[in-house]
């Protein structure tokens, strides 16, 4: 198979629930305490692979980690269940299934020595991210073990916070074409922290051994994550030639139009502007954190959730503004209701990843029979529902560990158990 797009989306794990606790995503917060349903969310998860199987594009997946972490609760001193409810709501997350923030990707035709090259992001400004980084390099390292077309590095050290592809844009005239990089990093926020670090990304940059001529760095706008947009993917994504963004979504939009338009003229910018479509109504619909595809029949198409169809503003402007004749050729629509409900659409769950899938170890690669299979072990082992106030009870944890066993069972990743 040619070089192409494959998207790894996170299956969402079974500890799924609504504890609030990344402070600046509107949505965690809103509906923290609420009941979670994690069968249902990781059944709409596998889902929305199937749509884009449907659509003629690559998939694959990522499991995920072990939860609750031992292995970081033991480091600070202290046990699932003997751990105060914030340090057990933090060891207990599944903030994982958002794949978007598993790492940064420079496909082969950007770097120096022709190989893809991955950092896995750390995350360290969240206390419930912060200890994801292990579990999510050890699947890069086997899923991208191959060393002939791939190099995998470790997280950015601290004190620079690094949240990966959810800040990071590529625009090429093919996938399989030299292209420009475009990091986007944070300063302020207002009330809200600016979670993407300059430096972090410049040390990617770097380790990527990108062009610097075809590297650029861009300030988000401080509006924009004042309005909860904490990451660059709430109000913006791109894809081969096609950026698709909100008015407010760089800190100074006219000067970054004009650097990526003299790096990479073929670009095609479609914006929408803020008196049609409001920072809040675009962050409530996450507009902009679709999946911005190029299918086989080469109809770039915008992935939206259900709940842009349902914002009046939004769904108003895209159809006025999309068809069938412009950069963006149709919009799809996905139910992921419940990875929204915790504030994340439809790009936080994958993470795109330009390579040829024959490079990939199989095991993290899916087609509809296999999605088959992974419904049925889901419909079985995942928790129906969960409640915040029930994270601490022995038989939820058991269920939770025993559930992803299964699933490393299912796919032969037992390699994974023990991280």
């Amino acid at each position: 198979m040619p070089v192409t797009e494959v998207n790894f989306d996170g299956i969402v794990g079974p500890s799924h629930n609504y504890a609030g606790l990344s402070f600046g995503n509107l949505a965690a917060m809103r509906n923290a305490g609420l009941v979670s349903y994690p069968r249902t969310a990781a059944l709409q998860g596998l889902e929305k692979m199937r749509a884009n199987l449907r659509l003629g594009l690559a998939q694959g997946l990522f499991v995920p980690p072990p939860r609750p972490n031992r292995a970081w609760l033991q480091a600070l001193g202290t046990a699932p269940q003997a751990a105060d409810p914030s340090l057990r709501a933090n060891a207990m997350s599944a903030s994982s299934m958002w794949a978007a923030n598993a790492a940064t990707v420079s496909p082969a035709p950007d770097t120096a020595d022709g190989r893809a090259h991955l950092t896995v992001a750390n995350l360290r400004t969240m206390p419930h991210r912060s200890h994801e980084w292990p579990a999510t390099l050890a699947q890069l390292k086997l899923a991208f073990r191959d060393e002939r077309h791939f190099a995998v590095h470790g997280p950015v050290p601290p004190a620079f916070g690094d949240e990966g592809a959810a800040n990071h844009m590529r625009f090429a005239e093919r996938h399989d074409a030299p292209g420009v990089e475009v990091f986007v990093f944070g300063v302020g926020g207002g009330a809200y922290p600016a979670r993407q670090h300059r430096e972090a990304f410049e040390a990617v940059a770097r380790l990527h051994r990108l062009d610097k001529e075809r590297t650029l760095f861009v300030q988000q706008s401080e509006e924009a994550i004042a309005a909860g947009a904490f990451h660059n993917d709430v109000v913006a994504v791109a894809n081969e030639r096609v950026l698709f963004a909100h008015e407010r979504a760089f800190e100074d939009r006219d000067g970054f139009l004009d650097r990526l338009g003299t790096a990479f003229p073929a670009l095609e910018y479609v914006e929408v502007p803020a008196d049609e479509v409001s920072l809040e109504d675009a962050i409530r619909s996450y507009l902009f954190n679709a999946q911005l595809v190029t299918p086989p029949d080469g109809a770039t198409t915008l992935i939206v959730p259900e709940e842009a169809r349902e914002t009046p503003a939004v769904w108003n402007w895209l159809q006025r503004h999309l068809s069938g004749n412009g950069a963006i050729r149709r919009v799809a629509v996905v139910d992921v209701r419940q990875s929204m409900a915790n504030g994340g659409g439809p790009a936080c769950l994958r993470l795109r990843v330009v390579a040829d899938p024959e490079t990939v170890d199989p095991r993290f690669l899916v087609d509809e029979a296999k999605l088959d299979r992974l419904a049925g072990l889901i419909g079985c082992a995942w928790p129906e529902s969960i409640d915040p106030a029930e994270l601490e009870e022995p038989a939820l944890i058991t269920a939770i560990e025993r559930a992803r066993m299964t699933l490393l069972d299912a796919l032969d990743l037992r390699e994974l158990a023990a991280i």
